[in-house]
């Protein structure tokens, strides 16, 4: 089993910047990637962002590439989520969750095994 725990959402004023993070326990070691989703009211959750556990490879959705960074620290076994020039369509419950060995830069949520309870990220216009 593996625990992830997320931390960091808020409100913020649209052209603003939050971190939000997220600290897995557990088996921790069985992870091969992490990833962040969100879901906004009324909405199905979408993909935000995903990264290896070893190498750093990285992806993202075309509504966050060049505004969101995705990042981890191995040693903190800790997964990060640096989001600026936020505006108030990322408004959602942010979601950390992790995933074994499988697809590479898994981008759907069905590929992940682990979740987080989320945090939730208010961005007023």
């Amino acid at each position: 089993q593996v625990q992830l725990v997320e931390s960091g959402g808020g409100w913020v004023q649209a052209g603003g910047s939050l971190r939000l993070s997220c600290t897995a326990s557990g088996r921790a070691f069985s992870i091969y990637s992490m990833g962040w989703f969100r879901q906004a009211p009324g909405k199905e959750r979408e993909f935000v962002a995903t990264i290896t556990w070893i190498g750093g490879s990285k992806d993202y959705a075309d509504s966050v590439k060049d505004r969101f960074t995705i990042d981890r620290d191995n040693a903190k076994n800790t997964l990060y989520l640096q989001m600026n020039s936020l505006k108030p369509e990322d408004t959602a419950v942010y979601y950390c969750a992790a995933a074994g060995p499988g697809s590479l830069l898994p981008n759907r949520a069905q590929e992940y095994t682990y979740w987080g309870q989320g945090t939730q990220v208010t961005v007023s216009s």
